[in-house]
């Protein structure tokens, strides 16, 4: 028998007070509701290691659907050494906090790249299964009536699926601005609401859904329920106090 409801959730960004106030608000079970959150666990607020241990949980224990962004591809890079681009990246769009996360109570003084070299120590030695599972995420979830993506699908693509990797974690404009070439909509996070229509509510467009509202720059957490893959109610809560001035990048 499928779930009685279907909750959805973008870019918790660390946010866990949040995130957990937003999941009594919507009486969030995991036997009657099927909850999807569509990324970016990680880098502008406070608890990134938290969420993301919540996050795992979630996942392994009840059967929640997480997909990946473009901040938890960043952070798996970052552990991982992998490219110049994540680090130059990481702390101009977030990432002290994600440090300060992890390494909390323990010295917090040096370069960057000291920084970065204890919070790979950090998570590799204690959290390893914090990387691997964002890591081993997938780009996108469908079922009957949506797909569920963390930015968005590329119209150019006649089969959606083929996109590049970089699309489904990045793309805005062409996108947000172009008709949609599935037959199910789209919903989506990475762009703030707020940058779409003014409001942190959550925005409507042709064929498609973004559900963003920056709690991390201090706007709110938008959840969107769906019964019957008909009824799409939102709900939200306020952030409570302003974490970064930084757009969703």
């Amino acid at each position: 028998m499928g779930k009685e409801r279907t909750l959805v959730i973008s870019d918790i960004h660390g946010c866990y007070d949040a995130f957990n106030r937003l999941l009594e608000r919507v009486n969030y079970e995991p036997v009657k509701d099927q909850l999807i959150l569509l990324g970016d666990f990680v880098s502008k607020g406070p608890e990134s290691r938290l969420v993301v241990e919540q996050a795992f949980s979630l996942v392994r224990k009840d059967g929640a659907i997480a997909v990946q962004g473009n901040h938890d591809e960043r952070f798996v890079d970052i552990i991982r050494n992998k490219t110049k681009e994540a680090r130059d990246k990481f702390f101009r769009h977030g990432g002290r906090q994600t440090v300060y996360s992890y390494l909390k109570g323990s010295d917090m003084t040096g370069s960057e790249e000291d920084l970065l070299t204890r919070l790979r120590e950090t998570v590799l030695e204690h959290y390893p299964h914090h990387a691997d599972f964002l890591e081993q995420l997938p780009y996108y979830f469908e079922d009957q009536h949506f797909i569920y993506v963390h930015a968005g699908l590329n119209p150019k693509y006649p089969n959606w699926k083929e996109q590049p990797k970089r699309d489904f974690l990045y793309i805005k404009d062409s996108f947000h601005n172009a008709d949609t070439t599935v037959d199910k909509i789209v919903i989506f996070g990475h762009t703030k609401t707020v940058d779409l229509h003014g409001r942190a509510d959550v925005w409507y467009g042709k064929g498609k859904i973004g559900i963003d509202g920056g709690c991390a720059s201090g706007l709110q957490l938008n959840a969107l329920e769906i019964v019957g893959g008909e009824e799409v109610r939102a709900v939200s809560v306020p952030a409570r106090r302003a974490i970064s001035p930084h757009k969703n990048l």
